[in-house]
């Protein structure tokens, strides 16, 4: 299947490390499809919903998630393809993505379209590192070990993706250390420059 409409409107939420609800990203993301009418992907929720499955696929993903690592590109670019097939919409926020180069280059061969945008949420590595140990969800990621390898794999692999797109432009960085409602100002002032 493949995207009819030329009109096709996507951004890239990227935290400042991995771990969204740590860069308070989730809160922004809903407030913004309430706001600007955006459809809200989570790669990770999508990722984590295939590891429920419990297919063999499914459990080798799991594997790879509880080492830090990345799914491999082909993986999340197709389900995220499919779920934004499935919507039948045309405006989608696709957050925690792309997590590295690969990533993009194969949702770029795949959509056949970048994104407008991407919002940086930029947090200290020590408030993001609390974030997530008291976010209370009970995920087994979230321990110290596997948030250090996030840290490492984070620094190696998705920064230069940040790098990629602010040389285009396209990068529109937010500070995320202050509360959800003075995040969400600076996120609204983007949108209606847009």
């Amino acid at each position: 299947r493949r995207f009819r409409s030329r009109s096709l409107s996507l951004l890239f939420v990227c935290p400042s490390l991995t771990g969204l609800v740590a860069a308070a990203a989730v809160p922004q993301c809903a407030k913004i499809v309430d706001t600007f009418g955006y459809v809200h992907f989570s790669a990770g929720d999508l990722l984590r919903q295939f590891v429920r499955s419990g297919t063999p696929e499914g459990n080798k993903i799991a594997e790879m998630m509880n080492n830090g690592q990345i799914v491999p590109s082909e993986v999340t670019v197709n389900l995220l393809k499919t779920a934004m097939l499935d919507s039948g919409k045309t405006k989608f926020l696709i957050d925690g993505f792309p997590r590295n180069l690969e990533n993009r280059d194969t949702y770029l061969k795949v959509v056949e379209k970048d994104c407008s945008f991407v919002l940086f949420f930029d947090c200290p590595e020590d408030v993001l590192e609390a974030r997530l140990l008291n976010r209370g969800e009970g995920r087994a990621d979230d321990n110290v070990e596997t948030i250090k390898k996030r840290f490492k794999t984070y620094q190696d692999q998705t920064m230069p993706v940040i790098d990629h797109y602010r040389e285009k432009g396209m990068v529109k960085h937010i500070k995320t250390d202050v509360s959800i409602d003075e995040v969400f100002e600076k996120v609204s002032a983007i949108f209606k420059d847009e």
